[in-house]
């Protein structure tokens, strides 16, 4: 089993950015990343969204995308868990915020926003078995 698939292990990051085109090219010309550009329907609200994939080669070492309405420009940090259902039933009873409800993101998973009991944004997914 890859490292990244289990559980409480970091395995994705997000930006989600005012001006995702300036963020490419910043992040380009810091880190020397490669974009491949990918249209996904987005999970919250069904619309078609451009979604940027960053690359080292041929790994995949985060997303950047268009913050949706009322999200903040941030990076989120993904943690790999069993179930998400269960570990935000879990975060919740132990003072989490939930800030996006679980749900599915079509060949990938399912994830949820939380935020920790000072304010943190984190995210959990479960990801489809292959």
């Amino acid at each position: 089993m890859e490292d990244h698939l289990k559980h409480g292990a970091f395995s994705w990051n997000e930006l989600t950015a005012s001006d995702p085109n300036a963020a490419i090219e910043f992040y380009k010309k810091l880190f020397g990343w490669e974009i491949e550009v990918t249209h996904n329907t987005s999970p919250v609200d069904g619309r078609t969204m451009e979604y940027n994939i960053a690359k080292v080669g041929e790994n995949m070492v985060a997303g950047i995308m268009a913050a949706p309405p009322g999200a903040p420009v941030a990076w989120t940090s993904y943690v790999t868990v069993d179930n998400v259902d269960e570990t935000v039933k879990l975060a919740e009873s132990l003072g989490a915020k939930v800030c996006l409800p679980p749900m599915d993101i079509p060949r990938v998973g399912r994830f949820s926003i939380l935020a920790d009991p000072q304010g943190a944004l984190i995210a959990v997914i479960t990801y489809l078995k292959k």
